[in-house]
């Protein structure tokens, strides 16, 4: 120590006092209860930060916060920090803010000062103009301190509402979350979660067999692998820890800081004017061959990268971010490959989820079309698909970022109305020379127009071969569409990188409004 600052014999030496206030909250309730996290396979909440900030970059904030319960057996377990990690650093050189729930301290339960410290955060990031991350894993509401806890969720739900679609939000499950702490990530932009470690439900599966005598095991009911493929809910699932982190870094990178900007521009040596030559033969000329939409999304993105949203969900679209000449991009992208790349409930929602965050963040939409309609039957009917499909409808009609979109192959029905058409604002519509853009498909059209002439054939079904190549050849391609000018240009497969870069370029000071109103009522 520096001679300068020896206290005398018996003196208080404040600095020496701060090195050990901050060992001893570094400790939390002990090395044992580390350790223990450690053996279940998940980080502490100081070495998550460490990994998810760029080196060095981490500041903490409140660190020697204590709680204020005198209750229970509480008066005496007084942690500092108590059970939450708040702070902000660098995440690819911008400022990012977070908190990490510490399960190793009160199982990372939620109380007064808990919240106070979360929502104090949030209200820098919201001022800051910069992204708020949280990192969850805590064992829900703390009961020692009653209602105070419940408060303290509603004053962070409140926050998540206040800066939605204003700075983005990205929640990462690593570890338990369940009740009311669910719809604080419910209500932000990303949720990630961790195979074999997470969880995220509203009543575990003790509750659900009390009331409902249904068995059921947490996996699941709210596991990474549940939520990630049949409730939607998650929008990642990670093989580990450290992967969910890093992936956390990726997203945000194709993101701006705040609505007021731009998302920053990417380095790249993808040459943005390369042909490219295989997508003249990839897709198949018969409407109803299946084909995977990805492997023309790809070659189009720099360097082929497509970072997936929601890849195990709703499998009949394709949502995720690229960039084209170095610009961010949302695409949003039909799949032939399965359901023959029909719009039904699931899809038109996780569509629509996904343009509406592009919009908020001044992305612009990249819509790849092959679409024979939406998804007939009962169980579609029954469960909303006018409703649900609308909502997809309204985000593209609400959206004033740049609209791109490539019309790959069918574009039949109403779903050609949705899939961000020159009808509802898109800025450009490209189609390959095969698309077929008509009321429904050529078969279809010609049983309902020629039912009479068809059953007084003498050979019906040369006859129907017949009129469904002239209904084909008058009908069922891009002319008819460009001839009105809801196609801006029929072009050559290969040269799709360079059109979509060029349309990017010409639109990229482009600006647009919407009515004034206070907020329009999409049909949820």
């Amino acid at each position: 120590m520096d001679e300068g600052r020896i206290p005398s014999e018996g003196v208080r030496d404040p600095i020496a006092e701060l090195e050990y206030r901050t060992e001893q909250a570094m400790l939390g309730e002990g090395q044992e209860r580390v350790d223990k996290q450690h053996e279940a396979g998940k980080m502490t909440a100081r070495e998550r930060l460490t990994l998810l900030m760029d080196e060095g970059t981490f500041t903490e904030l409140d660190r020697f916060v204590v709680h204020r319960c005198a209750d229970f057996g509480m008066g005496d377990r007084k942690v500092p920090g108590d059970g939450v990690v708040t702070g902000y650093g660098r995440v690819n050189g911008r400022t990012t803010f977070a908190f990490a729930q510490d399960f190793t301290v009160f199982g990372g339960s939620l109380g007064e000062s808990y919240a106070a410290k979360i929502c104090k955060v949030m209200d820098l990031a919201q001022r800051s103009g910069a992204p708020m991350i949280g990192l969850n894993d805590s064992g829900g509401a703390r009961i020692q301190e009653g209602v105070v806890s419940l408060a303290g969720y509603a004053d962070i739900f409140l926050r998540n509402v206040m800066v939605s679609g204003v700075i983005p939000q990205i929640s990462a499950i690593m570890g338990p979350c369940a009740g009311g702490a669910v719809y604080s990530p419910a209500m932000t932009d990303f949720i990630l979660m961790v195979k074999g470690t997470s969880s995220l439900f509203v009543t575990g599966p003790d509750v659900i067999r009390a009331v409902t005598h249904e068995e059921v095991t947490k996996e699941d009911l709210g596991g990474a692998l549940t939520h990630s493929t049949k409730s939607g809910v998650a929008h990642f699932a990670s093989d580990n820890e450290e992967e969910c982190l890093l992936l956390i870094r990726e997203l945000l990178s194709y993101m701006p800081q705040n609505n007021l900007e731009d998302p920053p521009l990417g380095p790249t040596d993808d040459d943005p004017l390369r042909e490219i030559k295989e997508l003249d033969t990839l897709i198949p000329l018969n409407p109803n061959q299946p084909y995977d939409m990805r492997d023309v999304i790809r070659p189009i993105l720099d360097n082929g990268v497509l970072l997936e949203v929601h890849e195990g969900y709703a499998q009949n679209i394709v949502v995720g971010f690229g960039r084209v000449g170095g610009r961010s991009v949302g695409i949003v992208a039909n799949q032939p490959m399965v359901l023959a790349g029909v719009l039904d409930i699931e899809s038109s929602v996780k569509g629509a989820r996904f343009v509406r965050f592009c919009d908020a963040f001044n992305i612009p939409i990249v819509t790849f079309v092959d679409v024979p309609g939406f998804l007939p039957g009962v169980g579609q009917e029954l469960g909303g698909i006018i409703r649900q499909g609308a909502k997809l409808l309204y985000a593209f009609c609400e959206a004033t970022v740049p609209k791109i979109t490539l019309i790959t192959r069918k574009a039949y029905g109403g779903a050609y109305d949705v899939m961000s058409s020159k009808h509802i604002r898109g800025d450009m519509n490209f189609a390959y020379p095969w698309a077929e853009i008509a009321v429904m498909g050529s078969e279809g059209a010609v049983n309902i127009i020629f039912r009479k002439e068809l059953a007084a054939a003498a050979d019906p079904e040369a006859e129907r071969a017949r009129l469904v190549q002239e209904y084909r050849d008058r009908f069922a391609n891009p002319y008819s569409a460009a001839a009105h000018g809801y196609v801006d240009e029929v072009i050559v497969p290969s040269r799709s990188r360079e059109k979509i870069f060029t349309a990017l370029e010409m639109l990229k000071d482009k600006r647009d409004t919407n009515p004034p109103k206070k907020h329009g009522n999409i049909p949820l």
